[in-house]
């Protein structure tokens, strides 16, 4: 049973999940587009601050890749279904060297078994509230590209190791540290240097590792991080599905380098999966209408969800 049905009539659903594939086109286009505007800002005005900001930016929206392959793997990108499935693969999915079917998989046994023994990504969440100073390694290992690199070495590891074996392709897919990762890396990293290719053909030589290289191996790592804190870190180990999940509102500069395409009604989405991710704030002002406010999970900002994750704790 969906669990927003404890909540929400069918009537109140069916309008909220309705797919649009121009809706889907636009998420698409903002996304790559805003890669392609900060980049060109840096080539027009080279200094450190427009650096820097390509470079936070473009992480971002890496994860905001990974979001709108998330939606692919709800079949909530597209109404229609191959066009949803081949850009959430290779538009999406591929150039963050991620792979749909393999992460529609992992992803939906942890809806069905969210924050139980059963769900895979409780060993993410799990270790939360921790404090202050594991978060600030944690953080720094992101940042300074620590994490990325481990991350990369295992997946490289891990694509040869799958190899003609199904059987461990099957359990890989249990596996949270490589949840949405392409297990067939030889038709991911193609696509990945392409793109960094592209980007060094179009701008300077080094454009492509300065500005895809570099944000996958630092800010995505750390953004990355900080939504799955957000969303289940220091929730209740229950079966209530508001309070198992976070909702975490997010202001204008949140939204622009840590939580793309409405991310951060993560409660909102566990209630109703198939909804498309633009729908989740008007499902979310349903259900403060229906005064379920103080029984939800919500924080005020992420500085707030990371406080509960631990950031106040010596």
């Amino acid at each position: 049973m969906t669990p927003g049905k404890a909540y929400l009539t069918s009537d109140e659903i069916r309008p909220l999940a309705e797919r649009s594939n121009l809706m889907g086109a636009l998420m698409v286009l903002h996304c790559w587009g805003t890669i392609a505007v900060v980049v060109l800002l840096f080539a027009v005005w080279p200094n450190v601050a427009t650096f820097l900001l390509a470079i936070t930016v473009i992480g971002s929206r890496q994860l905001g890749l990974a979001i709108l392959m998330h939606e692919a793997a709800h079949n909530a990108l597209f109404r229609d279904r191959k066009l949803n499935d081949f850009v959430g693969e290779w538009i999406c999915g591929r150039p963050i060297l991620a792979e749909l079917a393999a992460y529609r998989h992992y992803h939906l046994s942890h809806h069905r078994f969210t924050q139980t023994e059963k769900d895979p990504d409780l060993v993410l969440s799990a270790k939360f509230p921790t404090t202050r100073k594991s978060l600030q390694r944690k953080f720094l290992r992101d940042l300074t590209g620590q994490t990325g690199y481990k991350q990369l070495m295992s997946q490289i590891l891990m694509s040869f190791r799958l190899a003609g074996d199904d059987d461990a392709r099957h359990a890989a897919t249990q596996d949270a540290a490589q949840a949405f990762k392409a297990r067939d890396l030889w038709k991911s990293l193609p696509v990945f240097f392409g793109i960094i290719l592209l980007m060094g053909l179009v701008g300077e030589w080094w454009y492509g590792l300065a500005f895809w290289f570099m944000p996958y191996m630092t800010w995505f790592q750390l953004v990355l991080r900080v939504r799955n804190i957000a969303e289940h870190g220091a929730t209740e180990r229950s079966d209530d599905p508001l309070q198992n999940v976070r909702t975490t509102r997010a202001g204008l500069l949140e939204r622009v380098f840590v939580a793309p395409y409405w991310v951060n009604y993560h409660l909102e989405h566990h209630l109703v999966m198939h909804v498309p991710c633009w729908q989740l704030p008007k499902m979310h002002q349903i259900l403060l209408q229906k005064g379920l406010e103080s029984r939800m999970k919500l924080a005020s900002g992420y500085a707030r969800a990371l406080d509960e994750a631990g950031w106040n704790t010596a």
